[in-house]
């Protein structure tokens, strides 16, 4: 090599090779718990970064360590998030929380169980047999039960099952539209039945339904407009006077409660329950598991042996069936402690005064501010019915590092404020999210 000449060597030669990283103690002892994919993703995720001058060689695998530590706290792309709106069912949130119990449920589902085996015969059993008694047993009334995987599918099985290529009488007072625009009507024209339109949009009587029923009607379907409120000069004919007309036809009335109440609360007087639906004569009752039942998304079909005999041999039946894992779920929130949803919707505007307060001075010096706030049950289940409570005003600045930091919080915002319930936060979580808002004050991202 000639005088004056310099040698350089590309510092990308210092980044440590694959294999050698994934003999690192840390990252090694990660893969049996993660996985090896997942592992050599972080291993090249640091490479990556030494590459484009990032960080320097010597720090690749400090830097892959992190990254596993991350994967550790936060093992699915899904985050954990403190509901801070105090909307109680949030759809955008997953909607209700599961219990504790339903959590360890799940746990203890995930290997092999007797789900559909009967351990003292040895023969084959009915399938989820643990839920569907705690179902009939918070319902005294239902004769027969049935889960699916959501409250549409449950409507979807029946129509299919009992009115396909016949008719289905609803009131158009009835024909709502639900979540990220899917509408009823489409949905029972989808299962091949007819929709007979009786009443208006705002009245419709009996002498409409008895004018409508036929040798070709499926069954009469009644729905509970559970995300809006028609006022003012409205008629509708009552589950009981319903029921009492068709009996003489004997044609099936189903009625959709939505929510999934299975008992009369006094906190919601004018929600349907499936208790007194039955009792009012339903043949058969639909309803969401994750409302306000407060337990995983499920479909939920209450009512006549026979009918449900019926829905439970539909080949469909089969493409909507629930897993162990929403059954242990289920059961567990039917036999175990109180909801979380239940819990929220219980709790009294004093009490929530009270930890507001405290919330409110464990920020220290921030510019907080207790402010009168009103909560919903959301999940399109009891509209029109306020909660009345509290929130922690602070700066809406706070927003947005609130939703995007750990713990991820999701406030309400509300003329240029961020509102922080403490309806819908379990109290152990309040001083993470009081250190989180800390944090932020201090600059913190």
């Amino acid at each position: 090599m000639g005088a004056g000449s310099v040698t350089t060597t590309d510092p990308r030669r210092a980044i440590p090779r694959t294999d050698v990283l994934l003999a690192d103690p840390a990252l090694a002892a990660a893969i049996p718990e993660l996985g090896m994919p997942r592992v050599r993703a972080a291993v090249r995720a640091a490479q990556a970064r030494a590459r484009s001058g990032e960080i320097g060689p010597d720090e690749v695998a400090g830097s892959a360590r992190s990254e596993i530590a991350h994967a550790r706290e936060v093992p699915i792309s899904l985050r954990r998030v403190l509901n801070a709106t105090g909307v109680l069912v949030h759809t955008n949130l997953g909607r209700a929380p599961l219990t504790e119990a339903a959590i360890e449920a799940i746990r203890v589902a995930a290997g092999y169980v007797d789900v559909e085996f009967d351990v003292g015969t040895g023969a084959r059993a009915q399938r989820g047999r643990g839920a569907l008694d705690a179902l009939m047993s918070a319902v005294p009334g239902a004769k027969a039960a049935l889960v699916v995987n959501n409250g549409a599918a449950a409507l979807a099985l029946a129509a299919s099952a009992l009115a396909a290529g016949r008719e289905v009488v609803v009131s158009r007072g009835e024909l709502i539209e639900i979540g990220d625009g899917f509408r009823l009507p489409d949905l029972l024209e989808s299962t091949g039945a007819r929709l007979r339109e009786v009443g208006t949009t705002n009245r419709t009587h009996l002498a409409d339904y008895r004018a409508a029923v036929g040798p070709d009607t499926g069954f009469v379907l009644k729905v509970h407009p559970s995300n809006f409120r028609v006022t003012g000069f409205t008629r509708t004919v009552g589950c009981a006077e319903l029921s009492h007309a068709l009996s003489e036809n004997e044609i099936p009335l189903v009625v959709d409660i939505g929510s999934g109440l299975l008992q009369s609360d006094p906190m919601l007087p004018e929600e349907p329950d499936a208790a007194s639906t039955l009792a009012d004569g339903a043949d058969l009752v639909t309803a969401s598991g994750d409302k306000l039942l407060g337990g995983p998304q499920a479909g939920i079909v209450l009512g006549r042996a026979d009918l449900i005999e019926r829905l439970r041999r539909h080949p469909l039946a089969r493409a909507l069936r629930v897993d162990k894992l929403t059954l242990a779920a289920l059961e567990s929130t039917l036999t175990g402690p109180p909801t979380g949803v239940e819990r929220a919707l219980h709790t009294s505007a004093d009490e929530l005064h009270s930890r507001t307060i405290g919330f409110a001075r464990a920020l220290g010096d921030i510019d907080a501010e207790v402010v009168a706030a009103t909560g919903a049950v959301g999940g399109g289940g009891a509209p029109g019915v306020p909660l009345p409570g509290w929130a922690v005003a602070i700066p809406e600045t706070y927003a947005v590092p609130l939703r995007t930091g750990r713990p991820c919080v999701v406030a309400r915002t509300h003329a240029g404020r961020c509102l922080i319930d403490l309806r819908c936060i379990d109290p152990v979580d309040e001083p993470a999210l009081a250190a989180r808002v800390r944090e932020i004050a201090e600059g913190g991202s």
